[in-house]
């Protein structure tokens, strides 16, 4: 063990799934297929055609066994990531652009199809949004599939590890993920990868730790190596030293105390030691997640993104399609209100299958999309809008526009709805004439309008992802700049106090829905501030009400006046660090 410590190691990455583990390490390497390139006779055209029809065939039944096989072993929740899988096989599109290529370039199939794959791989990889990046993977498990089917190639996998072993590899794939050895398996670890990888969602199903985004620590470590994995922190540790093993024999069991402590304390209203309710919703994206919100005890849903009805498909739903999608989550919580955001699509999220409705851009994350694609396309835009009116007699729905970022956009926008509303009592369609519409306030210009805005609204929910990106002109995907991602900045923390202020002005209230609202850390510090609701992934809502029991909101508010006193972003995270730490070490 001397040797161990004289070479212990930190390497520090994103904590995606918690936990502590130590063993030894598998490396699992995947190495590219080589593609060929070739000309095909005109006589032998057919039967090319002919082969890649069947090995569409086959992986189908592949990704399909494979989906028995995780329902099976892990539930029906998990084995719905490969539904993906299975409508990428389905999009006519991408079987039509490869049938065209071909034809167009007499090229070999597997040619043609690997050129349009990775189009579409390289559309998915530069949209902002962290879950729908991840996408990007669906398409390309599929594709190495699909190529390895053409080529007549077997793909390795993880179904059978010799011991005991810590995963690490440069990336883990959807189906590799599926594929784990879950006797054996105790820890998984990438190279690159985020917190909504197919990889952490099998990982956080086995409740085993995970760490990713530790950049290129599979070329650093060789099979057989000792290494620590700290879910809770992000940390990985090459050769741990006995002092670091016995202390983090300690924290483990700490960890697991205070999580039974959290679990327990999820089920109790979520009120301050001064007597404070606060409101605690979750963030949904499908209709299906309903029972994740009660298990963990949200008081309905804050941000329901309508985008993933359009996504997961290369047609454009229907009217009745949202209805009923909107309809089912309306009716499971009716004491509680079900925030429903209109369509964020365009630009940075193109709809698979629809190219013409989104132009190439050199900037989509600035361009074509939210609320300025639905103004343009009115046709999709009041289909969903009569949808979550509809849905609206069924349960307290609110509906929220994306991406406002000025009185005449909203303006428009309510006009339409309007228009809507009166389609609606014509043919004797009921709907909640009193339906309160609010606005996500996650553009620059939208928060110094907060106050001509907030006369026109019902109420404001917070986008700090976006809003935070764009104050500080960074861009969170670019390894070179993502450290310079700060929601502490001063400017961040006065433009939020801003918007709450002339909010609250006009009698109406705020919700934050970005990933700040489901940091433990940053939760004292948006409470103090003055905001009324927070909105979160499901399992973060524990942490959070743990937190919120554990503190009083006029010592919130104490933090937040000192954190706008503070110049420095950094000295203002060691406040709320430091704030959040001695209230849950102390209960």
């Amino acid at each position: 063990m001397e040797d161990r410590a004289q070479n212990e190691v930190e390497v520090t990455g994103i904590a995606a799934s918690q936990g502590i583990a130590y063993g030894q390490v598998f490396l699992y390497i995947q190495s590219d297929i080589e593609i060929p390139s070739y000309q095909v006779d005109e006589d032998k055209r057919i039967d090319e055609i002919t082969r890649f029809e069947h090995a569409l065939l086959v992986t189908r039944q592949q990704i399909q066994k494979i989906q028995d096989e995780v329902e099976k072993n892990l539930g029906p929740e998990e084995a719905r990531i490969f539904d993906a899988h299975l409508l990428v096989l389905e999009d006519q599109a991408l079987i039509s652009e490869t049938i065209r290529e071909f034809e167009t370039s007499s090229r070999n199939i597997e040619s043609c199809f690997n050129n349009v794959s990775q189009r579409y791989i390289k559309a998915f990889d530069e949209i902002d949004d962290e879950y729908l990046r991840e996408r990007a993977g669906d398409i390309r498990d599929v594709a190495q599939r699909v190529l390895q089917n053409l080529l007549g190639q077997a793909g390795q996998n993880l179904s059978k590890l010799a011991d005991k072993r810590a995963v690490v590899a440069n990336d883990i794939s959807p189906s590799d993920a599926a594929s784990i050895d879950r006797s054996q398996a105790i820890a998984i670890v990438t190279d690159s990868g985020s917190k909504t990888s197919h990889a952490v969602i099998v990982a956080r199903s086995m409740k085993i730790p995970a760490v990713v985004g530790v950049r290129d620590l599979s070329r650093r470590i060789r099979n057989g190596d000792w290494i620590l994995v700290d879910g809770y922190s992000g940390l990985v540790i090459l050769n741990p030293s006995e002092k670091t093993l016995f202390r983090y024999g300690q924290i483990e069991q700490e960890k697991r105390g205070f999580e039974r402590r959290m679990l327990d304390a999820s089920k109790l209203p979520a009120v301050t030691l001064d007597g404070v309710n606060v409101m605690l919703r979750a963030n949904i994206e499908k209709s299906d997640e309903i029972d994740l919100v009660r298990d963990h005890y949200a008081s309905g849903v804050g941000l329901f993104r309508t985008e993933f009805l359009y996504l997961s498909r290369t047609a454009v739903p229907t009217e009745e399609e949202q209805y009923q999608a909107y309809k089912a989550v309306a009716e499971a919580f009716p004491s509680d209100s079900v925030v429903i955001r209109s369509l964020d699509l365009g630009g940075d999220k193109p709809m698979a299958g629809n190219p013409d409705l989104f132009p190439q851009e050199s900037n989509p994350f600035l361009g074509f999309r939210a609320i300025r694609f639905c103004l343009e396309h009115l046709d999709i835009f009041k289909d969903q809008l009569r949808a979550i009116l509809r849905a609206s007699a069924h349960g307290p729905v609110r509906l929220m526009y994306p991406m406002i970022s000025g009185v005449e956009e909203l303006q428009r926008a309510n006009d339409v709805l309007e228009q809507c509303r009166a389609e609606l009592r014509a043919a004797g369609v009921p709907f909640d004439e009193k339906m309160p519409v609010g606005a996500m306030i996650e553009i620059p210009s939208a928060a110094c309008t907060a106050d001509i805005l907030a006369e026109k609204c019902d109420f404001f929910s917070i986008g700090t992802n976006d809003l935070i990106q764009s104050l500080l002109a960074i861009d969170r995907v670019n390894d070179r700049i993502a450290h310079l991602y700060e929601p502490t900045h001063p400017a961040v923390l006065r433009t939020l106090r801003q918007i709450v202020t002339e909010a609250h002005k006009q009698n109406i209230k705020v919700s934050v829905c970005g990933e700040m609202a489901g940091d433990p850390v940053y939760v004292p510090l948006l409470l103090g501030l003055g905001v009324d609701e927070l909105s979160m992934s499901p399992p973060l809502l524990p942490a959070v009400k743990y937190l919120v029991r554990a503190m009083t909101m006029a010592d919130a508010k104490a933090l937040a006046e000192q954190a706008l006193a503070s110049r420095s972003p950094k000295e203002i995270y060691a406040m709320a660090d430091a704030f959040c730490r001695q209230r849950v070490q102390a209960k």
